[in-house]
């Protein structure tokens, strides 16, 4: 029997370079067709062609992304490295280079809204340059006759203003250029209209004006290229977008600000009434330099005629009276010597009357008798004092002699009737009246017996 061979060789199926990657572009664009992606910016890079080329990345990972230049004029802002953000787009392969790559076709700033972050974004750059700066903005024209508007010519806006204008000063020439002022193409309208008026010079200055609306409706006067328009007017212009509260790039770059078109209308130009009484002030200045004026120039053809002969006699008599001054200095001069000798006199006079006068001797001779009582005074205490001093011994040796001591020893002195001391008996007889003294007080008595 005949044996058959089976071979069990697997079917090789080859694919090109650009057939596997477009087979994985296909894969990937049908998976991964709208999707969002949040991530950060890095190696952000514009090219010549108006594409953008950036990397998203996060702390683990990174991808590759481009956003072609259809896409980008409708993003808002610039994308910038470190800037976090959502893109909104879908994978695509650059088969080129076998990578894989993000095609951006929507930007989100994370954690701010687009319109807010593009707004700050391009405030920044404008005021870096210079065009906020207020030595470039120019003052309006006090009475301008032809005033540029640009707006839209069917809105309360335009008819609000008109009314305002006729109101307070009724003549005036308006010229409008009607502008979109919202949505597509309303950029170029709106730099269009300035720069017809910045090129015809007929305006003396432009107001560019909107009504209220919210920011994306107000979005056209936060575009750089009206920006720059505004900037490179030559005619003095105003920004009136919006409400009070409202705020665009505009108003930053204009030369005046107005909160509300209405209020645009009634700082362009005064009302008649102010300008007449603006007029009337300057008349009565212009009148009043005339009057000083004529004054000044009477007053100047007076002193060449009058005057002159007055201002001589008024220097004759100055001299006159100069010549009596120094006179009068001299005989004060002169007085003054005098006075001066005649007090010398005076004083030395009276040194000498003072030297004469009573009252001065008593008191000298009173000062004399003073001092001479003193030192009478102090001999006769010095002679008391020796005399003291030698009588002091006697009367104690007299004190020691005297009889006295020797009665304090206990004896006694006796004396008669007649006074005399008894030494003896014969001198007591019987019935005689006797007197003891002792030391201390004296005693009466009588004899009895007379002694032997």
């Amino acid at each position: 029997m005949e044996q058959i061979a089976i071979s069990w060789e697997p079917v090789r199926k080859s694919y090109t370079v650009a057939e596997l990657n477009a087979r994985i572009s296909a894969m990937l664009q049908g998976e991964f067709d709208d999707i969002w992606v949040a991530g950060e910016i890095s190696g952000c890079r514009m090219a010549a062609s108006g594409h953008c080329y950036f990397t998203l990345k996060d702390h683990e990972a990174q991808l590759r992304c481009a956003c072609f230049r259809n896409s980008l004029r409708y993003i808002k802002f610039k994308p910038q490295d470190g800037m976090s953000i959502l893109a909104r787009g879908h994978i695509d392969v650059y088969e080129a280079r076998g990578e894989y790559q993000l095609q951006v076709e929507a930007i989100e700033p994370q954690g701010r809204g687009a319109l807010q972050f593009a707004f700050e974004q391009l405030k920044k750059k404008l005021a870096l340059e210079g065009l906020f700066d207020p030595a470039r903005k120019r003052r309006l024209p006090k009475l301008p006759r032809r005033i540029g508007v640009v707006t839209s010519p069917t809105g309360a806006v335009i008819q609000d203003m008109l009314q305002i204008l006729a109101r307070r000063f009724p003549g005036l020439h308006v010229r409008i250029f009607p502008a979109l002022v919202q949505g597509d193409g309303s950029v170029e309208s709106v730099c269009r209209g300035i720069q017809y008026f910045g090129q015809s010079k007929w305006a003396e200055v432009v107001i560019v004006a909107r009504g209220g609306g919210s920011l994306e409706d107000l979005w056209t006067f936060n575009e750089e290229a009206v920006a720059r328009a505004i900037a490179g007017c030559p005619v003095p212009l105003i920004s009136a977008v919006g409400h009070e509260t409202d705020f665009t790039i505009a108003d930053f770059v204009a030369d005046l600000r107005a909160p509300t078109p209405s209020a645009a209308a009634e700082l362009v130009i005064c009302t008649r009434q102010e300008l007449l009484e603006q007029l009337s002030a300057v008349n009565q200045k212009l009148l009043q330099a005339a009057r000083y004026k004529i004054a000044i120039s009477g007053r100047r053809l007076h002193q060449q005629g009058v005057d002159r002969a007055v201002t001589v006699l008024h220097r004759r008599i100055g001299r006159s009276l100069q010549r009596v001054d120094e006179l009068e200095y001299l005989l004060r001069e002169r007085m003054r010597v005098v006075l001066q000798k005649k007090r010398a006199k005076l004083q030395a006079d009276a040194t000498r009357l003072r030297g004469l006068d009573l009252r001065l001797r008593f008191a000298n001779a009173r000062r004399r008798l003073e001092a001479a009582q003193r030192a009478v005074a102090q001999l006769v205490r010095l002679r008391i004092t020796k005399a003291y001093g030698r009588l002091n011994p006697l009367s104690a040796h007299l004190t020691q002699l005297s009889p006295l001591k020797i009665l304090e020893r206990g004896y006694a002195i006796v004396q008669n009737e007649q006074g005399r001391v008894v030494k003896q008996a014969g001198d007591a007889p019987p019935d005689s009246t006797l007197e003891i003294r002792l030391a201390q007080g004296r005693i009466k008595a009588r004899t009895l017996d007379a002694g032997r």
